[in-house]
């Protein structure tokens, strides 16, 4: 992990990449119901607040560890969001 600067932008271009797809997704396909991908945009939201305020706790003890976890949630939900995308 190069620095806490680096993994707030991926935080930040991963879910901002995502809530773009879903704005795409919604002008390529004018005619189907937003109601499901407006919820993907709230989660994208939600997902990108709370890892906002892992990232910025300062009473940590081990810091590489916590950044490291930090970044694999990402991962993860940033897959999930993708799956939801995909399955729209």
């Amino acid at each position: 992990m190069a620095s806490v600067r680096d993994l707030k932008r991926d935080i930040n271009y991963v879910l901002g990449d995502i809530i773009e797809a879903v704005y795409i997704w919604q002008l390529t396909h004018p005619k189907k119901e937003t109601k499901e991908s407006e919820k993907i945009i709230d989660e994208a939201i939600a997902v990108f607040d709370a890892l906002i305020v892992k990232v910025n706790q300062k009473d940590v003890e081990n810091k590489k560890q916590h950044f490291k976890s930090i970044n694999q949630e990402l991962e993860t939900e940033g897959r999930k969001l993708i799956d939801k995308i995909n399955a729209l």
